[in-house]
């Protein structure tokens, strides 16, 4: 009679998956609980941004959320040097902008002003490195069939264009009233938990050999 054991090559691999699975899982479920979480608890009128329920009561949820995805970032190791480093980047950003707070609505100080451009800056290098990661790095590994690289593009594309629709309702002040900041990051919140989940395999149901 045999016993079957797991190879620590195997165990690698699922570690791996989990690992990709957690990042898209959080990036999912974020923009939901936030918004709808502080409807519950506080009630009140929607934010401009994600970034502004630092002010709420689920001010830990945000920031535990961003460090949670940063810390998962930085273990996680890719397939090449360029991967590991966008990783590192990205991770370092999602960190960023949970230590940084963005600039309050009201009583302003000269270290809220510093923090909030930190933030910004924190918040571009993040999304920017996740839609890299989406348009450059997961469509060529070869780990999964070719069909997900249009997933992948996708993703990578809706991240990009919600950034720039973002900047361009801020500068012309388009419909703020119907917080268009919020939405749109909250769509580019999904587009990256989408794509984490389907790179841990989540819609594959075979199993890791």
């Amino acid at each position: 009679m045999t016993t079957a054991t797991t190879s620590p090559q195997n165990t690698l691999v699922h570690s791996y998956l989990f690992l990709r699975r957690a990042i898209g899982l959080v990036g999912l479920a974020l923009p939901v609980v936030l918004i709808l979480g502080k409807q519950l608890v506080q009630g009140g009128d929607l934010l401009g941004s994600l970034s502004g329920y630092y002010y709420t009561d689920l001010r830990d949820v945000l920031v535990g959320a961003m460090c949670a995805v940063g810390v998962f970032l930085l273990a996680y190791y890719g397939h090449d040097y360029v991967d590991n480093v966008v990783s590192t980047v990205a991770g370092l950003g999602a960190i960023g902008l949970a230590l940084f707070p963005t600039t309050p609505d009201h009583d302003v100080t000269g270290w809220d002003r510093t923090a909030g451009v930190l933030h910004l800056v924190f918040a571009a290098v993040f999304f920017l490195s996740l839609a890299y990661f989406c348009l450059r790095l997961f469509p060529h590994d070869g780990e999964q069939p070719e069909r997900f690289g249009a997933l992948y593009r996708v993703c990578g594309a809706v991240i990009l264009a919600c950034l720039v629709l973002i900047a361009l309702a801020k500068y012309l002040a388009i419909a703020p009233s119907l917080h268009p900041a919020l939405w749109l990051e909250a769509i580019a919140v999904e587009a990256f938990g989408v794509a984490w989940l389907v790179k841990g395999r989540t819609m594959e149901p075979r199993s890791v050999p």
